[in-house]
């Protein structure tokens, strides 16, 4: 599994666990690739290649950056190539998170032609993809260089990707939010409302509204972070409780003093203005709380600087990985022989 990364952050302070490429990674990519085959040979096989392609026949083509970024996938488009055939030559030229300048070489694919061209799409799909998020990973970093701000991603991924998604974020110089649902607690306005609602046959429990709004101590979001630390401790090995983040999401300033007391790791301030931000600093910073600020909500190259500026610690962004463009990549003949290479 991930391991976590060194961080910059207070010895006291918890983190998410950051992904790295390893031993399980490289599974988890060759069994996402027998499926990515199964979809493009439809259990058959390239039927263009086998009516014009010498089955004897053997190439050596380059993987061409069309235009400049930072290249990510190198070493999974390795695993995908191999899965295709275990014959193929796979070398890459550059090392994972590189900038590439367009025209230039990041790698070499070789091998029985047929071969290579059943792999193609499906390597450049991933270098491509990989690559894209880790471009505009690196354009949210370099907007905030010289602050303390980092930059995380969400678990807004293509599923079945996330693993894949979060390592480029990475590679791109961005940091990992939560894997998933499982690794951290992050206490979010819905896991509120259900708390308010909750309560079975005899209604609302003590401290709620009828209406399932919070109405008491009970239910606020200070609450949520101590019955979530109570929780913890009282169902995992201390290792684990003490390793997961506890994270509370507020729209408003109104309940942070209250949730900066109750502890938890990281508050993230959803699509609060730009003085809010710095109010809550403000507040974090007079309190001499260890707590970290996180923002949230319109994250963009455009946006990124000013809100780094506000002295948040971090900020979060799916932008990376739903909405970026993907690196233009191409593979280009480079020698072409009468036998396997």
């Amino acid at each position: 599994m991930p391991t976590t990364a060194s961080s910059s952050l207070p010895p006291s302070v918890r983190d998410h666990f950051q992904t790295q490429w390893n031993t399980h990674l490289a599974e988890h990519v060759a069994e996402l690739a027998r499926g990515w085959f199964a979809e493009d040979l439809g259990q058959e096989c390239d039927w263009t290649s086998v009516a014009l392609v010498e089955a004897d026949a053997g190439a050596t083509l380059d993987v061409v950056a069309r235009k400049p970024g930072v290249i990510a996938g190198l070493e999974a488009a390795g695993i995908v190539a191999r899965t295709a055939d275990p014959r193929l030559e796979w070398r890459p030229r550059l090392a994972d998170g590189s900038t590439v300048a367009a025209g230039e070489v990041v790698a070499t694919l070789g091998g029985a032609t047929r071969s290579v061209l059943a792999a193609e799409r499906v390597v450049l799909n991933v270098v491509g993809r990989m690559s894209g998020v880790a471009t505009a990973t690196r354009r949210l970093v370099d907007a905030v260089a010289g602050t303390p701000c980092r930059v995380y991603d969400t678990r807004k991924t293509v599923p079945g990707w996330r693993l894949l998604d979060k390592l480029a974020v990475r590679l791109g110089g961005g940091w990992n939010h939560r894997l998933g649902l499982f690794d951290a607690i992050l206490i979010k306005d819905n896991h509120l409302a259900a708390v308010a609602t909750q309560g079975g046959p005899a209604g609302p429990i003590a401290g709620m509204s009828a209406a399932g709004q919070p109405g008491g101590e009970a239910a606020s979001p200070a609450a949520a972070v101590r019955r979530a630390r109570a929780f913890l401790a009282a169902t995992f090995p201390p290792a684990r409780a003490e390793g997961m983040v506890v994270e509370i999401e507020l729209d408003s300033l109104d309940a942070l003093a209250a949730v900066l007391e109750a502890g938890p790791d990281i508050v993230l301030l959803d699509n609060m203005a730009r003085a809010q931000l710095a109010e809550a600093v403000a507040l974090r910073n007079r309190l001499k709380s260890r707590v970290i600020l996180e923002a949230s909500g319109g994250i963009r190259p455009e946006t990124v600087a000013a809100i780094a500026a506000t002295g948040v610690d971090r900020v979060s962004t799916g932008w990376p990985t739903h909405d970026a463009p993907w690196l233009d990549v191409a593979l280009d003949w480079a020698a072409v022989g009468g036998g396997r290479p």
